[in-house]
């Protein structure tokens, strides 16, 4: 946010982005506030009714205090009670509507701001999220939400309201007796300024602790989604402690913060009901004089008080905004977060219909938080329509940047990848992976039942049951489903934990013969198969790749022998290629790790 005159001091956030401690942020709220303007509308003036009603009581308490203890005028004293009655229902009924409109209306806005962060983060991509923790990004769209709503459908019309009663009721004061009105604004600015000087302090308490209960809800997310491992290396204790000292530094900023709240509040009560004191000490040595009546002195009081109220609840509400601003703002960093990966604009149109030619020229690529270390060095490959090419080497070699690079999850620095012709830089992502089914080393299984988890990669609207089965007896999966409680519609639990490592696996094959693309990319796609399960699994791969361009990664030797070419990786370059039985004559890497592979097989 821009910095203006001077008044307003910055700091800077991690992302290198200022960061401002005035309510500026909240600007950012009116895009989604603007499609219910007739909502806010019904809601102001609800409030204003209300606030208007209040502001009358005192006036009636005059007449009553003037007129109904006279005892010839005590047959009004009926008529008096009977209009407190009636703006007492006037109020109830007008501060129920202001309830119904502004909770509504928060409701309403933060489902879209929800749904607006998560549409933009989804579509960012896997280098965005190496410097962004998930579960932060998760605690934004939940903690950080649930701030806003709070302000937006409650204490944004509570400022309001007070505010209103704040200007009405000193205006009212000052018709009712100008000399009490002008002691009252000399204590003003007392009151004004610990919450402008505590507020700003309070502000960057605020936005810490939501920064440290994000890093918490990271830490808890990182731990508890890799429980099995955490509990096989009997590691608790160490993610309870790692998890209690994120949550306790969390603490400690919450504690701060609750500390200088408090001591706003105290501050401002004190200041504001001392001065409620001395005005009314002065007003009544000013009805001893004569100089008013009682019922006047009576109705400054409640203006007094309900000024008073207005200023100690805005003090409050000021906390909140505080914090609602420092929420507001990081959420915009989620929603002005922009993709490492940029889509052109117009994009490149892939040629129809699809050939599945994959080409790398001269590919030389580091990954962004490893750029001393090359990843793949003047890569040059290219991989014609229905044929299948296997990528094997030894880990680190480069084999699984390439499936990286042909999903566009990264562009490489040097060179090009083209898919059909076109350099992927200048195409839509959306419209070449569609032309790509990946089946990962470790698949991806949604707490949803089996056949929606089938039809995940073709649309589950799309999909009928039939095709469904299809693909996944080609999979060699439907036996085991059909052996599950409720078969297809029998739900895996979360990340399908009901499920076994081959299962998931068997799944994510269906999956990707589901998808029907022209080009299939295994990543070690039957490394958790039995050897029953695997040769059935490479007998429907094989089918599947007839008129596809397949690429495989894989460290078992064996279930690439029947591929049409063989490219051997190492250190980011590619050192061989050629059929299994030419590699294996030529002698060197392959060579070495056939030897190794089959020799230990036996």
């Amino acid at each position: 946010m821009a910095r203006e005159g001077g008044m307003e001091s910055t700091e800077t956030l991690a992302g290198g982005r200022a960061k401002s401690r005035s309510l500026r942020p909240l600007r950012a709220l009116w895009p989604f506030l603007r499609p219910y303007r007739g909502l806010a509308a019904a809601a102001v003036l609800s409030l204003a009714l209300a606030a208007g009603f209040t502001m009358t009581m005192p006036m009636a308490l005059r007449r009553v205090i003037d007129l109904g203890f006279d005892p010839e005028k005590a047959r009004f004293i009926d008529q008096y009670f009977l209009a407190f009655l009636a703006v007492a229902g006037g109020l109830a009924l007008a501060t129920a509507a202001r309830f119904y409109f502004v909770t509504r209306l928060g409701e309403r806005v933060v489902a879209d701001i929800r749904r607006a962060v998560y549409d933009h983060v989804v579509g960012l991509g896997p280098a965005y999220f190496e410097r962004m923790r998930t579960g932060e990004t998760l605690s934004r769209l939940t903690t950080d939400t649930t701030v806003i709503q709070s302000v937006v459908g409650s204490a944004a019309s509570v400022a309001l309201r007070n505010l209103l009663m704040l200007v009405a009721g000193l205006a009212l004061l000052f018709y009712t007796s100008p000399g009490l009105t002008g002691m009252v604004l000399l204590i003003v600015p007392l009151v004004v300024a610990p919450i402008v000087l505590l507020g700003r302090r309070l502000r960057r308490l605020a936005r810490l602790a939501q920064d440290r209960i994000a890093l918490a809800s990271g830490v808890a997310g990182e731990s508890l989604g890799a429980l099995r491992d955490v509990q096989a290396f009997t590691a608790e204790e160490a993610v309870r402690e790692r998890f209690g000292a994120a949550v306790e530094s969390a603490w400690d900023a919450a504690r701060e913060r609750i500390r200088v709240r408090s001591l706003l509040t105290a501050i401002v009560i004190f200041l504001v009901f001392s001065a409620v004191v001395l005005v009314m000490w002065r007003g009544a040595r000013a009805v001893i004089d004569g100089e008013m009546t009682p019922g006047t002195l009576g109705q400054f009081i409640l203006y007094a008080v309900l000024v008073a109220g207005a200023v100690g609840a805005l003090s409050e509400v000021w906390g909140q905004m505080q914090q609602a601003a420092g929420a507001t703002e990081r959420l915009v960093e989620l929603l002005e977060a922009e993709d490492p990966i940029p889509v052109p604009v117009p994009p490149l149109a892939l040629p129809e219909p699809p050939r599945g030619e994959i080409r790398f020229e001269h590919v030389g690529f580091r990954y962004p938080l490893r750029p001393d270390a090359s990843a793949l060095e003047d890569l040059d490959l290219t991989v014609r329509p229905g044929e299948t090419v296997a990528l094997v080497g030894p880990s680190g070699a480069g084999k699984t940047t390439v499936f990286q690079l042909l999903e566009r999850f990264y562009d490489p620095q040097k060179g090009r990848v083209l898919i059909d012709g076109v350099d992927l830089r200048q195409a839509d992502p959306r419209a070449f992976r569609k032309r790509i089914a990946l089946v990962p080393q470790e698949p991806a299984v949604f707490a949803a039942s089996v056949a929606e988890n089938i039809a995940f990669g073709a649309g589950v609207a799309e999909a009928s049951r039939a095709r469904i089965e299809e693909a996944a007896r080609a999979a060699a999966a439907h036996d085991f489903i059909m052996r599950l409680p409720e078969g297809y519609d029998t739900l895996v639990g979360e990340r399908g934990i009901l499920l076994s490592g081959g299962q998931k696996q068997r799944l994510a094959i269906a999956r990707a013969i589901l998808r029907d693309a022209p080009i299939l990319l295994l990543d070690e796609a039957t490394s958790a198969l039995d050897a029953e399960s695997e040769r059935a699994v490479q007998e429907a791969v094989a089918r599947l790749s007839a008129n596809r361009t397949t690429l495989v990664i894989a460290h078992r030797l064996a279930t690439v022998q029947r591929a049409d070419r063989i490219v051997v990786m190492e250190h980011g370059r590619i050192v061989a290629e050629g059929t299994h039985a030419g590699l294996v004559a030529q002698g060197g890497l392959y060579a070495r790790l056939a030897r190794l592979q089959f020799e230990t097989a036996l």
